[in-house]
């Protein structure tokens, strides 16, 4: 099913990838019957709203991670956080779209609020579990026996988690909040309902609707327009893109783990 999935997306998208306009143009004022534009707004926006996302759900999610670790093993707070980190792993992502129009609706007055900080919102709700367990996971498999050094020197407990747990966990740490980027930057249904679908760039997150790339594929496919084929190559191309994104954002997960990676040896 892989090969056959990367064959399909790459035979199908490279044609129009290799093109130059592709990169640095926008659907903006693109007749119906012509797809002469490019893929620029989409890419913008599917960066913007990862980062952004990152931005809300990297420490809002280590924080807790060294919660649930550090301070929390055991207790009852703790478990009803770890039970609440997996129903929050498990609802479906068109449940993160609402909750994100819900709460700018209520902070806003506005129900036709639609822009890319919405969206982000609504990636940092699927984003913040995945990061959480990561963090938990990785703080996990630290050695107690540094912590004890580190308390038998007469450090103190906040400061042996700043300057012996997370730099020995730092790669892990990397590694996961890495691959939960990679995760949500391929939803789709919670920026159907969040973001509306602009065919311009848009550099204001927090005014207008943007794209992303999965939902330029999704328009594409579904609003062909009269030029069907083109409008088809399109989608695939923009699936490419998301993929070549995610597969350089795993290898850099990798690179880090591999390299920054507390070393074992004398």
């Amino acid at each position: 099913p892989l090969v056959s999935l990367l064959y399909m997306v790459i035979a199908n998208g490279l044609p129009a990838i290799l093109e130059p306009e592709w990169w640095t143009k926008s659907m903006a004022r693109v007749a119906p019957d012509s797809y002469a534009g490019g893929i620029r707004h989409a890419l913008y926006g599917t960066l913007v709203q990862a980062g952004i996302a990152a931005l809300f759900s990297v420490p809002i999610g280590v924080m807790v991670g060294i919660y649930l670790v550090e301070y929390a093993e055991g207790t009852r707070l703790g478990k009803i956080t770890t039970f609440m980190v997996d129903v929050l792993a498990g609802i479906p992502s068109i449940v993160a779209g609402l909750f994100a129009i819900g709460f700018f609706t209520m902070m806003l007055g506005d129900e036709s609020y639609q822009s890319g900080i919405v969206g982000a919102v609504a990636l940092s709700v699927l984003m913040i579990p995945t990061v959480v367990r990561s963090s938990e996971e990785m703080l996990r498999l630290v050695p107690n026996e540094l912590r004890e050094a580190s308390y038998a020197l007469g450090v103190s407990k906040w400061l042996t988690i700043v300057k012996v747990v997370l730099p020995t966990a730092v790669a892990g740490l990397a590694t996961g909040v890495t691959l939960a980027i990679a995760r949500v930057m391929g939803e789709t249904a919670p920026l159907l309902i969040t973001m509306g679908a602009a065919k311009a760039v848009n550099f204001n997150p927090f005014e207008g609707s943007m794209s992303a790339l999965p939902l330029f594929a999704y328009s594409s496919y579904a609003n062909p327009g009269t030029n069907k084929d083109d409008s088809i190559a399109a989608a695939w191309t923009a699936a490419l893109v998301l993929m070549v994104i995610v597969m350089v954002l795993n290898i850099v997960a990798r690179l880090i783990s591999k390299y920054f990676a507390p070393k074992t040896g004398r």
